[in-house]
């Protein structure tokens, strides 16, 4: 009991150095909004129907049609370059495979929903660029309203020193990026707990969202098959009483990783599942099943590899890259509280292959580990599952079958249920 003590005392104080580490930031960031205040009602926001870009290696300019004039800044980040837009919430309705090429500066751009009210573009540069004016023109004489992005290339000393453009006089410094915020039915990390209820906190997370669509094939997206899942696994966990279930997010939100974590952590979560749907490149052939992952510092195998390092790129997707723990400090935290955390997660892995495999087709290789940041809370049992490939045909019309989905959610339910059902009866007798 004196150990146990002792070590939560240490985590204690190891998390307080935490919260006081500054936090490096390498972006410059220039803000533009124009005259016009958005007139839209909140179940009636502004349509982008088209966007293109023109110019060259030198001098590059974005426009997008949309049907009312908003406000928006813009931001520019180093390390690999971009150009972020964030405007107010918008229906992008624009034709598909639009961004996924580039011309002049810019390699290629997203645009998503990236937090309830706010959508986002992300533009990856060819190399340094400075944004040398944007502006919103009103609609007129038969045409749309635009925004337009103006881009002109710099060498990376005066992308890091250059300043905002004297001649706009209505840009102005923007004020400091707060984290987007998590959908509206979850805590938001930083919230104050809610009131316990006294049962088991279940924190279920779909992957990806907003701007992030993660793996897309035959026209369907990675977020929308895992939000789908998510939202069926709570609906059966709910059904049941026994749990109180959280969802990082229950629409087409954006949620960076580090908040998903908090999430759970926020919560004192008994559990944290992480959905995912992967693909493989087709340079790398074709597998199919579900496979079941849990945190290791070092992978399993070289997919397991690959895959953490894909998805840990979720925020860098979104535009903005959160600050990694100094690694000393992690390995700490990792020392004090993981270990028992690990061996619980491995065990909930372990139960919960032997109920889905009995109901849904697996991997060859259904258990693996590689370092996954989004498993990285190091008091809260978590796994990150990868429900089946979208790049495999078979996989795909599984996942997007609700007959597949009810079976697949009911043994996940139920390996959810012995584990916390063991473990709850555990911890009563310790005490």
């Amino acid at each position: 009991m004196a150990s146990r003590t002792n070590r939560r005392i240490l985590l204690g104080g190891v998390l307080l150095c935490i919260a006081a580490l500054p936090c490096a930031d390498s972006s410059r960031l220039v803000a533009a909004e124009s005259q016009q205040q958005p007139a839209h009602a909140a179940a009636n926001f502004p349509v982008a129907s088209a966007a293109r870009l023109a110019g060259d290696g030198k001098h590059t300019r974005f426009i997008l049609d949309i049907d009312q004039a908003v406000t928006f800044r813009a931001v520019t980040l180093a390390d690999p370059y971009r150009v972020v837009v964030d405007v107010p919430q918008v229906n992008f309705r624009l034709p598909a495979g639009t961004g996924s090429g580039g011309r002049g500066l810019v390699k290629a751009f997203r645009y998503g929903l990236v937090m309830p009210g706010g959508s986002r573009i992300v533009f990856d540069l060819t190399g340094p660029a400075k944004i040398a004016n944007s502006y919103v023109v009103e609609a007129a004489n038969g045409q749309p309203a635009r925004l337009v992005l103006e881009l002109e290339e710099v060498d990376r000393t005066a992308f890091a020193s250059s300043s905002q453009p004297e001649s706009r006089p209505e840009l102005r410094p923007a004020i400091a990026e707060s984290p987007p915020a998590a959908a509206p039915s979850a805590p938001t990390p930083d919230a104050p707990q809610q009131k316990a209820d006294g049962r088991p906190v279940v924190v279920i997370d779909p992957g990806h969202g907003g701007i992030d669509n993660g793996t897309q094939s035959s026209g369907e997206s990675e977020k929308n098959l895992v939000l789908a899942f998510g939202l069926a696994l709570r609906d059966k966990l709910e059904k049941a009483g026994k749990y109180r279930v959280v969802m990082t997010r229950d629409d087409d939100t954006f949620i960076p990783l580090g908040d998903r974590t908090k999430i759970a952590r926020n919560l004192k979560a008994a559990l944290f599942v992480s959905i995912h749907a992967d693909a493989l490149p087709r340079t790398e052939g074709d597998a199919q099943g579900a496979t079941i992952y849990t945190l290791s510092d070092k992978a399993s195998d070289a997919e397991a590899q690959r895959l953490a390092d894909a998805e840990n790129r979720a925020d860098a997707i979104a535009g903005f890259n959160l600050a990694e723990e100094p690694t000393d400090v992690a390995d700490i935290l990792i020392d004090l509280t993981q270990r028992e955390t690990r061996t619980f997660s491995n065990r909930f892995a372990r139960l919960l292959m032997t109920e889905m495999k009995q109901t849904v087709r697996m991997h060859k290789h259904p258990l693996k580990s590689a370092g996954f940041r989004v498993l990285k809370a190091p008091d809260v049992p978590s796994v990150l599952v990868e429900i089946g490939y979208v790049s495999n045909k078979g996989d795909l019309e599984r996942l997007v079958s609700e007959g597949w989905r009810s079976r697949a959610v009911g043994s996940m339910a139920q390996a959810i249920d012995g584990f916390l059902t063991k473990r709850m009866a555990t911890a009563g007798t310790s005490n």
